[in-house]
């Protein structure tokens, strides 16, 4: 976790405020929690105690040693006029609202827009995000944790939305004395502490009026793990497991990768009876040398981990064991990044050749790079066409392939195609416009090609689930569920910008 004055000691003068971006230039492993960032016991019941009892998790803190985040915080709309407010410790005045607006008037460019950024006038550190048209402001005069005040502001937006499905100014408007409930179980006296809308909504009602009886807080709110309700019953216990990967990839008109990264998660979907506990081991390089295995299969190493705030984060960092009580129903346990350069699954080339100077003709190939037994599914390939082709004569070697003027695209879809196959589609169009094209073709950018896919039972980084044992003081059995999926993020082709064409004879 990072101070403010850290981050301000760090940074360059005049440049922002980008935690995990700063920790990482600095060589800092960063692993967070959901909840507010912070490397903290999952089973403390507050983060006041959290900040205060975990010993070296914490920057020290050059001006106070008080864990304070949050002083007051306010909810603008979009011509930064206060929908509501609340001053937590009594040291925040409305020219601090007059000061972030001018601050963020008088920036010129949306790039120079600082999510964390410190008045010395006024002494106040002001920490926002945008969500729709409103402004949600965090101000702190101590020098309290940014990473739990981007963090917090996140979760509580997460919580809104929760209630009011659509979080607007309207919404906003309509809904101010419940916000208001929220806030006063959310935070308390500037500490953060309980961001769970699925427990806030068992006690803070979007009609309290129709409540014969007033409502009770639910065990979950004063019990240590904050993010289970206890009596939870099914006549079936069940654990599913989905270790998600998105592969990002950039490819330049040269051909040469540019861009080569998997965005991963650990997503759970628990039906289980009681409070069970869960532990969970994958082929984590560091977990398999700390506890001196070494498997049949190849180890990976993991980088920028998020854990869900019901891992116990100080089992981790002793025996890197994933122990934890997970909640009730769908949540992402785990998130994690790669950027050692993989093997492409899918690589397109293209060929784009004029006969004429009214017709132009596309040749693209698709080769799968991975295993022959291993399918590719719901393959979606995203061809540009200048805006005026007509008249399009398609052949496809496999699949589908429309054209979408309205998205100036050819669009080739294949339900499956496995592993080390070469197929290819043809395009021809007429060009009406094509001669002041080529005239101008050098100065032209032209969009790049994109790919969709899918590849069940398989993960690009080779991340496997070692185990996943459950164990409840009744002594039931649980049936876990583990599916492995590989899926395209960003994944695009840029096309070069120069056009083959004959001359004319």
């Amino acid at each position: 976790s990072t101070t403010i004055d850290a981050l301000a000691a760090a940074r360059p003068p005049g440049s922002g405020v980008c935690v995990d971006a700063h920790c990482r230039r600095q060589g800092h492993r960063v692993v967070t929690t959901e909840l507010l960032g912070l490397a903290y016991d999952a089973t403390s019941t507050a983060c006041r105690g959290a900040l205060t009892k975990k010993k070296g998790t914490m920057a020290h803190r050059p001006r106070s040693s008080s864990p304070a985040v949050c002083s007051a915080l306010y909810v603008l709309d979009a011509n930064f006029k206060r929908l509501l407010h609340r001053d937590w410790r009594g040291d925040s005045v409305p020219a601090h609202v007059d000061a972030f607006a001018a601050h963020l008037n008088d920036t010129e460019t949306e790039s120079e827009l600082k999510p964390v950024f410190h008045d010395p006038d006024l002494g106040v550190t002001f920490v926002w995000i945008r969500h729709a048209d409103l402004y949600f402001l965090a101000v702190s005069k101590q020098n309290a944790n940014a990473t739990a005040l981007l963090c917090f502001l996140h979760a509580l937006i997460k919580v809104l939305t929760h209630y009011f499905q659509t979080l607007e100014e309207e919404s906003v408007r309509d809904n101010f004395v419940i916000i208001y409930e929220l806030l006063d179980e959310v935070c308390d006296n500037g500490y953060p502490q309980f961001t769970e809308a699925k427990i806030l909504s068992e006690f803070i009602k979007t009609d309290a009026h129709r409540l014969a009886i007033a409502p009770t807080a639910p065990m979950a709110v004063t019990n240590a793990v904050s993010w289970r309700s206890e009596g939870v019953r099914y006549p079936k216990n069940e654990v599913f497991l989905d270790v998600l990967e998105n592969v990002n990839l950039v490819v330049n008109a040269d051909g040469k990768v540019v861009v080569s990264e998997v965005a991963g998660a650990l997503n759970l979907r628990t039906h289980l009876s009681g409070m069970p506990e869960c532990k969970l081991g994958l082929n984590d390089k560091v977990m398999l040398q700390h506890q001196r295995k070494q498997g049949r299969g190849k180890s990976v190493e993991l980088e920028d981990i998020k854990f869900h705030q019901c891992v116990r984060l100080a089992r981790f960092e002793t025996d890197r064991t994933i122990s934890f009580i997970p909640p009730d129903g769908t949540f992402d346990l785990m998130t994690y990044r790669i950027t050692a350069p993989t093997k492409p699954l899918l690589w397109i080339t293209c060929h784009v050749h004029c006969p004429s100077r009214s017709r132009v003709e596309y040749t693209v190939t698709l080769k799968t790079q991975f295993k022959p037994r291993l399918n590719a599914t719901q393959v979606e390939i995203k061809l540009p066409v200048p805006p005026d082709a007509v008249a399009p004569e398609v052949k496809a070697a496999i699949g589908n392939v429309t054209y979408a003027p309205e998205q100036e695209a050819m669009l080739w879809k294949i339900k499956t195609v496995p592993g080390g196959k070469e197929v290819s589609m043809r395009a021809k169009f007429n060009l009406p416009s094509v001669a002041a094209a080529l005239d101008d073709d050098t100065g032209r950018k032209k969009p790049p090609i994109t790919v969709k896919y899918e590849i069940p039972y398989y993960t690009v980084s080779g991340v496997q689930v070692r185990y996943l044992k459950v164990i409840e003081k009744s002594g039931y059995q649980a049936l876990p569920w583990v599916r492995y999926i590989t899926r395209s993020g960003n994944y695009e082709f840029r096309m070069d910008t120069k056009t083959h064409a004959e001359k004319p004879r």
